[in-house]
């Protein structure tokens, strides 16, 4: 294809997405009440009796709404999304390298998500609590909600980022850029950086917040370390697949003088 094709086909494929997005927006922006709420309650739990949240401008509140409303839709349409994605690359791939598009979607839509349900049911709730603790009869929380909402959408993207660990470590792997004797050497240092990552990621300082945060992490990593084990145990026969491939050519020249 040439450069005027591929960018007509790009141009196609982020319509297609855009339309799903916005249909997603318009479902998720009629169940607006009910997002507000799931999206507020972990502060909420946390927050003295009789305290609210607040909005300080006046249309503050409509495009929080809103806000919410289109990050619901991107995590709905992700799984499309990362299928058109696959799609517009999949030309360029062998046949071999195709089968794992079905793989690379159910996964990496399953870690992320699982890793935006850990940080609002697990990391985010005890960090909401230890701040709002220092609250006394004197200095009571007036917490605004657009701060709220771009701190939490911050954090739960990261956790969902992070999770996807093993999709990450499979694909280096492929490009024979990592290995799993490489990744089980490197353990140690690995950990450490995985506690660093929790101590940036988690919005609390306290050791509880991050030791949730880094034992997933952890987790991950060991799973990361099989996961690479199995991409390069399929490598070598993918590789001979497609070197006896681009030899059969030649061998029917030879055969037919």
């Amino acid at each position: 294809m040439s450069l005027t094709s591929h960018l007509e086909e790009l141009k196609t494929r982020l319509i297609r997405v855009l339309i799903i997005v916005g249909i997603g927006f318009g479902i998720c922006y009629m169940f607006k009440e009910w997002s507000f709420r799931v999206i507020t309650k972990p502060l909420v739990d946390a927050m003295p009796a009789q305290s609210s949240l607040i909005f300080t401008g006046l249309p503050e509140a409509f495009f929080i709404h809103m806000k919410i409303a289109f990050f619901a839709s991107l995590l709905i349409t992700a799984p499309y999304t990362l299928f058109e994605i696959w799609r517009f690359i999949s030309p360029g791939l062998y046949r071999n390298e195709k089968k794992y598009v079905f793989p690379f979607i159910f996964f990496s839509s399953l870690l992320f998500g699982s890793g935006v349900l850990f940080g609002y049911f697990i990391a985010l709730p005890p960090a909401f609590a230890f701040f709002v603790s220092f609250s006394t009869d004197a200095l009571k929380p007036m917490i605004s909600f657009r701060e709220y909402l771009d701190l939490t959408l911050k954090f739960l993207l990261a956790f969902g980022l992070c999770f996807e660990m093993p999709v990450f470590m499979f694909f280096l792997a492929k490009l024979g850029i990592v290995n799993a004797k490489m990744l089980s050497k490197q353990r140690r240092y690995a950990i450490l950086v995985i506690f660093i990552i929790a101590a940036i990621l988690t919005p609390s300082p306290d050791a509880i917040s991050q030791i949730l945060m880094a034992i997933p992490l952890m987790f991950l990593y060991e799973v990361s370390i099989f996961v690479a084990k199995f991409a390069r145990k399929n490598k070598p026969a993918e590789e001979a697949t497609e070197e006896s491939t681009d030899e059969m050519p030649e061998e029917t020249e030879t055969k037919n003088p």
